[in-house]
């Protein structure tokens, strides 16, 4: 189980008590595999901390699930703008193995954002940062071709590899399975 005091720590520092009441506002929720926690049209209640497990949020066009992201331990999970902004989800969050999770609602954590301003400071640097992986990865599918992108995903995340099926895969970086496939067997990892 990971900690969640030590990931936030690594975004910002803040003042012992004050985190340790902020913490103390998570509770344990747990999943099986395979159900879906949110969906198009929902709008999501709660913010996840993953201690175990892998999700996926991925939207459907034509039948087909193009995946956006992956989530696992530790990080943050859910479906951040629909929570932030408390405005319906344009797409899924599905849990791919069974998940353990720390998770806040809404107005708890606003609660405390209002009364504890380096709360407020930390989850700007976490958007920060999640901003910039997000531009990352835009740079990644805009820029490379999908043996570079392959090579970048398995440098970055090896260990998803034998974790998500390879559909999954190759739907989050953008090519058809079958390429995916020929990519696995033909580039030295």
């Amino acid at each position: 189980m990971f900690d969640i005091k030590d990931y936030l720590t690594n975004i910002y520092r803040i003042e012992d008590q004050i985190l340790e009441e902020y913490i103390s506002c998570w509770t344990t929720y747990n999943i099986p595999k395979k159900t879906i926690m949110t969906a198009p049209g929902e709008t999501e209640r709660f913010f996840y901390f993953v201690r175990k497990g892998i999700q996926k949020s991925y939207f459907q066009n034509e039948g087909k699930q193009h995946v956006i992201a992956f989530a696992y331990a530790p990080s943050f999970s859910g479906i951040p703008e629909s929570f932030f902004t408390q405005t319906p989800s344009k797409y899924f969050l599905e849990t791919i193995t069974d998940s353990t999770f720390l998770r806040i609602s809404f107005e708890k954590h606003q609660e405390l954002m209002k009364k504890h301003r380096p709360i407020e400071t930390l989850f700007r640097k976490a958007t920060e940062q999640f901003l910039m992986g997000m531009i990352q990865r835009h740079h990644e599918l805009m820029a490379f071709d999908i043996e570079t992108r392959f090579k970048i995903f398995v440098k970055r995340s090896p260990h998803l590899l034998n974790m998500v099926a390879q559909k999954d895969l190759a739907s989050y970086l953008r090519m058809d399975s079958t390429n995916f496939s020929k990519l696995m067997n033909n580039v030295r990892i």
